[in-house]
């Protein structure tokens, strides 16, 4: 096994080149066998294998750097660098992360986990290097998606300004985009970026700028050049910005990766460096579905099926069969999401009404103000985003939508704690980076079928609202509790004594389970569904304050600017003579692993919420 001689990074430049597509084959094998028991991003990480190897054969880290987009296609690196007993415990509680982690090891330059931050991050490096005087070699590893982020394009502006080295890897693995135009492409490539070219050409310009009206010839010559260039290299768009374009390449034949990596070492400034690979290469589910392998539950490695299908609707798919029905109802309902269509569930959306879906891109900040376009235009948008993909999209919530009291409603999923992608990926913020905004309002339904409400009631209200729900199967307890849902209002469950439980949406399971835990003990406890975050309802925190000892707030979101910060705001208003105990995750971020199990972690499990509950009553 080659493997076994990758015991730390560079490692790989002792295995002979002849065996590098074994090599390959071999990553392969172990990714595909390690990912069906454990999950994980699969697809991303099969088409990226030979293109990481050459990296790694042209680079020596950890001094030379590799800042990788996202970062989900950071597995192969991992292995490089010695890791390969570490995915073992992939994605689990105290185990190696799916991403890029700089405390995991000093060959992970910058932590990463959203898309089209690398070129900035690299732009950075590249600078500090130049600033402190070192030499070392800077690549950013974007994918061709990633590129519909604005951010990518802010980038590669100030990039293109640099005058020294900066090597960017565009991942194109969809075929489409680009197609190879062959030897013309690669002869010019070695020509452009060779030293005795690069020198002549610098020569030549600054005679021509000596002579009288040298301005004006150099502006011919480039212009000749640049029309010439546009009908043989397909990369005249990165030229223009004024980055060096290279490729397209294979991005499976290593050894024109290393040459076209030796090129563009050699370039005095940005330059791009195109690379084609296919998702999910080498296994045949993967390569037929890439997206379902793009985060992949543990699956059957013969057939590629998951090994535990699921049995229960989980909120998502309710939030699609709604979706569904209020477009055929009202034809002035519009869907629009960024690059998720089957992660948010609007795949069967864009399927029956294709002219009132879109699908922007990953660019969370165009979708928002788009939707706002399409609500002052007259129509009623739904914009269907994870919640910690949201937060890019701050300033123009806050902008776009709520200053002008836009009728934009935010079906926000994967809301609270989503487990084994981490930090990154935890959408524990929401309540708090929304809740601050004047005009906006917050939503979060206590199962299935108040989901369903609460969509159609926000698409009724005209204002902006968000409608938040977490990952995973949706609860269907509580069935019988179907009250309207009205403006600012709660919705009280059980009425009891000594103790009440104020909880929102995903905690309204949990607190059902704490109160059983507390009957268990002896202790009388109610419950209220507080169903909105802002506002929150008023007239119900001052009768509950009358009447009960305890108050305890339940959510899945940090402490700060969350629902029980606000409960605590009015009760010292109101000089309330009650105890408050507000139940949230603490103000840090949150590392990757089970959720059952991050839950007791940060303390918002019904288990450490009853005792927690009992030791006050104790005192």
């Amino acid at each position: 096994m080659l493997l076994e001689q990758i015991k730390k990074e560079n490692d790989i430049k002792n295995i002979a080149s002849a065996d590098y597509t074994k090599l390959a084959a071999e990553i392969r094998e172990f990714l595909i066998n390690s990912i069906s028991v454990t999950g994980g991003h699969l697809g991303s990480n099969l088409g990226a294998v030979e293109l990481t190897m050459a990296l790694h054969l042209s680079l020596n880290l950890p001094e030379d750097k590799i800042i990788w987009d996202v970062g989900h296609q950071s597995y192969t690196h991992k292995i490089l660098t010695g890791r390969q007993a570490g995915f073992e415990n992939l994605r689990k509680y105290g185990g190696m992360s799916g991403f890029p982690k700089r405390k995991e090891s000093v060959c992970d330059s910058f932590d990463t986990g959203h898309s089209s931050t690398s070129i900035s991050a690299g732009l950075g490096m590249v600078k500090a290097r130049d600033i402190l005087g070192e030499d070392n070699t800077i690549v950013a590893v974007i994918g061709d998606g990633s590129l519909t982020g604005g951010m990518a394009y802010e980038a590669m502006n100030n990039a293109s300004r640099l005058e020294t080295n900066y090597i960017i890897i565009l991942n194109d693995n969809n075929m489409s985009i680009s197609e190879n135009v062959g030897g013309v492409s690669q002869y010019l490539n070695s020509i452009r970026t060779s030293d005795k070219y690069l020198n002549i050409k610098e020569g030549i310009y600054n005679k021509v700028l000596g002579m009288p009206k040298g301005n004006a010839v150099v502006e011919s010559i480039r212009r000749v050049k640049s029309s010439f260039k546009q009908i043989v290299i397909p990369g005249m768009f990165f030229e223009d910005m004024g980055i060096t374009y290279l490729g397209p390449v294979d991005g499976h034949d290593i050894p024109s990766m290393l040459q076209v990596m030796k090129e563009a070492k050699r370039c005095k400034g940005a330059v791009m460096v195109h690379v084609l690979t296919q998702k999910g290469k080498g296994y045949a589910p993967a390569e037929r579905h890439p997206a379902r392998f793009h985060g992949a539950e543990p699956f059957e490695i013969k057939t590629g099926v998951p090994s535990k299908p699921k049995t229960k609707p989980n909120y998502t798919d309710i939030f699609s069969t709604v979706m569904t029905k209020l477009g055929a109802r009202d034809e002035k309902v519009v869907a629009i999401t960024a690059a998720m269509p089957d992660g948010t569930g609007l795949k069967r959306f864009r399927n029956m009404y294709p002219d009132r879906f879109f699908d922007v891109g990953i660019a969370e900040e165009h979708a928002v103000t788009f939707a706002a376009g399409l609500a002052a235009g007259g129509l009623k948008p739904i914009v269907a985003i994870y919640s910690s993909f949201l937060q890019r999209a701050y300033d123009q919530i806050l902008h776009d939508v709520c200053i002008q009291n836009l009728p934009v409603v935010f079906a926000i999923d994967r809301a609270g704690l989503v487990g084994s992608d981490g930090e990154t990926h935890q959408g524990i913020f929401d309540l708090s980076y929304l809740s601050s905004i004047p005009n906006m309002h917050i939503m979060a339904p206590k199962n299935k079928w108040e989901l369903s409400d609460m969509l159609k009631y926000a698409l009724e209200l005209g204002v902006p609202i968000a409608l938040r729900y977490p990952r995973g199967e949706a609860y269907d307890g509580l069935e019988e509790f179907r009250a309207p849902v009205v403006y600012g209002k709660s919705e009280v469950i059980y009425e009891e004594e000594d103790i009440v439980l104020l909880a929102v949406g995903s905690m309204v399971k949990t607190a059902v389970k704490v109160r059983e835990l507390l009957h268990e003990r002896g202790y009388s406890c109610g419950l209220v569904n507080a169903r909105f975050v802002k506002p929150i309802d008023e007239e119900m925190l001052q009768e509950v304050s009358d009447k009960y000892r305890i108050l305890v707030t339940m959510e899945e979101n940090v402490a700060s600017g969350g629902f029980g910060e606000k409960v605590r705001t009015y009760l010292n208003s109101v000089h309330a003579q009650c105890e408050l105990i507000t139940v949230t995750i603490p103000d840090e971020y949150v590392e990757h692993g089970n959720v059952d199990l991050l839950t007791k972690e940060v303390g918002i499990d019904a288990e450490s919420v009853a005792e927690k509950i009992i030791a006050a009553m104790d005192k």
